[in-house]
C-alpha cells in the first residue's frame, strides 16, 4: 500500500521562515506561532498518514455506488468524515459567530494540502462545502447564515455548487433551469445539473445545493442568473432536516479518476428554494464559492504531484539497476540505486522543485486572502484575484506534468496500479478540466484581468518583483548569479509579452487570444522564480538545520536554470500571433 508523508517541515519552514506568517499585523496571524503551527499540522498529518491515505486505493477500486436515487461512499469514508468533523478541521478558519475556530485561511491551506495529497476524492466533500460555506457568508440574509452556517461549520450538513447543464458549461448565459416565485417568498427549481460533485453522499444528515437558476423575468445572458439555497431535506422549525426536497440524483458519471467522489446528475422537480442574494446576481455570488474552488484545485494538483513525488523518491533509493558512471555506490549489491542516474535525478528535481515551488505561491495567495479579508487590504484583494487563474491553471498543468514525471521513474512498475502511481495520474487530471478549463483561465487572465481598474493589479505584481530584485541585488555574488538575473530576465520576458497582448488586445484580438495559455504560464513561471528566489533568501539565513537549507537552496537553483528559461519560448511563441494557430480552413481539419 503506497504510503504518504505529510510534508510538515517544509510547510513550517514556508510559513515562518518565507512568509514570516506571525509577523505581519494580520489580525488572527498573531496565533500562528511556530509551536502553534507545528501542532496543528502534526495533528492534520496523523488523521492523513493514519486514515485518509490507507482509503485512497479503497476510494478508487470501489468507487460510489448509486443504489435506489442513493449514493453510497466507499467502505471506511463515513468513519473517515466523522473524525474529520470531530477533530475540528472542518470548521479551521470559520466565523466563531458560527461554530468556527477563526484561524487564519493560510493555516486551512496547509492542513487542505496535507489532507489532499492523502485522499484527494475523500477531500473534495469538504472543500466543495467550505465553498459554499463561504458564499452563504458573503451573500446571505441573517436568518440564512443562522439557519445554515452552524451545520456546515460543524460539518453535519455538506454543501455544492451546481452551474453546468448539458447544454451549457462555460457560457452560463444558456443556463435554463428555472426559479418560479411562490407566495410565501420561496422558489419552485426545475432543470437538470450535471457533473455536480458531491451532489448526493451518506457522509452528512443533509446537502445544501446552490443552485444557478433562471427568474422568470430574467433577462438573457449571465445577467439574468439568480443563486438559490436548495437543500436535500428542507428545514423543520427546529433547523434540522425535515420532509425530503424535491431534488434527486439521477445517476453518476464513470469517470477517469477521483472515483470516491461522487459526480452526479442533479434532477429539480419543483424543489423549494430560496434566494441567495439580490435578483439576477447569481453569477457574482457564485463567483465567491467558484474563486476559492480555483484556488484550492491550484492546491490539487501540486499536492497530487507532492504525492507522487514520495512515491518516485522511495522507488528510485530502492532499486538496484545499473552503476554510477562516478563509481559505484553501492560495492556490495549487485547495482546501484537508479537514484544515482543523472536522468532519474533530472525527473526528481523537476518534480521537487515544482511542487516546492507551488506550496510556496498556494501559500502566498492565501496569505493575500487573509490580508484581504482581515486587514481589509484592497491591494492584496487584487493581486490574488490576478493571481488567481495563474494558480489555478499553471499548477494543474505543471502538478499532472509531475504526476506523469513521477510515474515515469519507475518505468513499467509505475504502470501498473499496484503502485498506486497510476491511480494518482488519473485523479490529478480532473484538475486541469473543473471549475473552469485551465485554457478558460488563460482567457480570464488575459481578457479580464490583466486589464482590470486600469491594469493596477499587474503593475504591482511588476514593482513587487522589481523591488524584491533590487532590495537584494549586489549582497551575494552567488545568489545574484543564480537567483536574481535569471529572475530579472524571466520578468524581461513578462513585459515584453505584456506589451504585445496590450498592443495586439486594441488592434488583433485573436493575436492576443492565440497566446492567451502560453503568457499564463510565462506568468506562472515567474510566480515561481519570486518564490524560489524568495524561499533561497529565507533559507540562507534560516535557522533550520545545514542540510535542509543546503537542499532547498540548491533545488532553487535547478529551477531557476532549467525550468524558468522557459519563459523564452513562451514568449516566443506568443509573438507569432494568430497566424500560425488560424492558419487551416476548417475543413482542413
Amino acid at each position: 500500500m503506497p504510503s504518504y508523508t505529510a510534508p510538515v517541515r517544509d510547510m513550517m519552514f514556508v510559513l515562518h521562515d518565507v512568509l514570516g506568517a506571525d509577523r505581519h499585523g494580520i489580525p488572527g496571524n498573531e496565533e500562528l506561532d511556530r509551536d502553534t503551527t507545528a501542532a496543528i499540522l502534526t495533528e492534520a498529518a496523523k488523521l492523513a498518514e493514519t486514515v485518509l491515505a490507507p482509503l485512497n486505493r479503497t476510494g478508487d477500486t470501489q468507487g460510489c455506488r448509486f443504489e435506489n436515487a442513493t449514493v453510497r461512499t466507499p467502505e471506511g469514508f463515513r468513519a473517515a468524515f466523522d473524525a474529520l468533523r470531530e477533530g475540528g478541521w472542518t470548521a479551521l478558519d470559520c466565523d466563531p459567530a458560527y461554530g468556527g475556530q477563526g484561524l487564519p485561511h493560510l493555516i486551512s491551506t496547509a492542513a487542505s494540502e496535507i489532507f489532499s495529497a492523502a485522499n484527494m476524492a475523500f477531500y473534495m466533500y469538504q472543500g466543495l462545502t467550505h465553498g459554499a460555506y463561504n458564499a452563504i457568508h458573503a451573500h446571505g440574509s441573517a436568518a440564512q447564515k443562522a439557519l445554515y452556517l452552524p451545520k456546515m461549520v460543524a460539518g453535519r450538513w455538506s454543501g455544492t455548487m451546481n452551474l453546468t447543464e448539458p447544454q451549457c458549461g462555460t457560457d452560463l448565459g444558456l443556463i435554463r433551469t428555472r426559479a418560479e416565485p411562490q407566495p410565501d417568498g420561496s422558489y419552485r427549481i426545475t432543470g437538470q445539473k450535471i457533473w455536480i460533485s458531491a451532489g448526493e453522499h451518506d457522509l452528512t444528515e443533509n446537502i445544501v445545493h446552490l443552485v444557478l437558476a433562471r427568474l422568470p423575468d430574467a433577462p438573457e445572458g449571465v445577467r439574468g442568473i439568480s443563486l438559490f439555497i436548495v437543500p436535500k431535506y428542507l428545514p423543520g422549525p427546529d433547523g434540522e432536516p425535515g420532509a425530503r426536497n424535491a431534488v434527486s440524483c439521477a445517476g453518476l458519471e464513470n469517470k477517469m479518476g477521483i472515483h470516491g467522489n461522487a459526480t452526479c446528475v442533479m434532477q429539480y422537480d419543483g424543489a423549494v428554494g430560496e434566494m441567495l442574494g439580490a435578483p439576477h446576481a447569481g453569477l457574482r455570488a457564485m463567483f465567491t464559492m467558484m474563486n476559492e474552488a480555483r484556488l484550492s484545485v491550484g492546491l490539487q494538483g501540486y499536492a497530487q504531484g507532492a504525492r507522487a513525488y514520495q512515491m518516485a523518491l522511495e522507488f528510485a533509493r530502492n532499486r538496484l539497476q545499473g552503476r554510477a558512471l562516478t563509481g559505484a555506490r553501492n560495492p556490495e549489491g549487485p547495482a546501484d540505486p537508479i537514484l544515482v542516474h543523472a536522468d532519474v535525478r533530472r525527473m526528481l528535481m523537476e518534480q521537487k522543485a515544482l511542487v516546492e515551488g507551488g506550496r510556496a505561491l498556494v501559500f502566498w495567495g492565501a496569505a493575500l486572502i487573509d490580508r484581504a479579508r482581515r486587514a481589509e487590504d484592497r491591494e492584496a484583494e487584487a493581486l490574488i484575484s490576478l493571481l488567481t487563474p495563474v494558480i489555478k491553471a499553471f499548477l494543474t498543468d505543471k502538478g499532472f506534468e509531475t504526476t506523469v514525471l513521477a510515474q515515469q521513474v519507475p518505468g513499467g512498475a509505475g504502470y501498473v496500479r499496484d503502485s498506486g502511481l497510476e491511480q494518482i495520474v488519473r485523479d490529478a487530471r480532473i484538475t486541469m478540466i473543473y471549475e473552469g478549463t485551465n485554457g478558460i483561465q488563460a482567457l480570464d487572465l488575459v481578457g479580464r484581468k490583466l486589464g482590470a481598474d486600469g491594469g493596477k493589479a499587474v503593475m504591482a505584481f511588476l514593482a513587487l518583483v522589481t523591488g524584491f530584485i533590487a532590495e537584494h541585488q549586489g549582497q551575494d555574488s552567488d545568489f545574484d548569479a543564480g537567483f536574481l538575473t535569471p529572475l530579472a530576465a524571466a520578468l524581461e520576458d513578462l513585459g515584453a509579452a505584456l506589451r504585445y497582448m496590450q498592443t495586439a488586445g486594441s488592434t488583433a484580438p485573436l493575436d492576443a487570444l492565440s497566446g492567451a495559455s502560453d503568457l499564463l504560464h510565462l506568468f506562472g513561471h515567474v510566480c515561481l522564480g519570486l518564490m524560489w528566489a524568495r524561499m533561497a533568501q529565507a533559507a540562507a539565513v534560516s535557522a533550520e538545520d545545514a542540510a535542509f537549507c543546503a537542499a532547498k537552496i540548491a533545488t532553487g537553483r535547478f529551477y531557476m536554470a532549467r525550468l524558468l528559461p522557459a519563459t523564452r519560448l513562451h514568449l516566443a511563441r506568443i509573438e507569432t500571433g494568430a497566424a500560425p494557430v488560424m492558419a487551416l480552413d476548417e475543413e482542413a481539419f
